[in-house]
This record gives C-alpha cells, sequence and structure tokens, in this order.
C-alpha cells in the first residue's frame, strides 16, 4: 500500500481548496467587521 506518487496531485489540491475556504471565511469576516464599525 504505497500512496507517494499519486497522492502528490491530490494533496496540493486539497491545499488549494482549503486556502481558497480560509480565505472566502477571512473576506466574509472582514466585511462584517466593516459592516459593524461603520454603523456603531
Amino acid at each position: 500500500m504505497k500512496k507517494s506518487g499519486p497522492s502528490q496531485p491530490n494533496l496540493k489540491g486539497t491545499l488549494i481548496s482549503v486556502m481558497a475556504v480560509g480565505v472566502v471565511i477571512v473576506v466574509m469576516w472582514v466585511c462584517i467587521y466593516l459592516l459593524y464599525i461603520v454603523r456603531m
């Protein structure tokens, strides 16, 4: 059960998708924070 070769691109795709989800969450939080600051 060797998974050294084919798992590399899958790992890279997973990392990219996780980073994309993280960026979306950060952008959402920044928008909510700015909305909160503007309404104060």
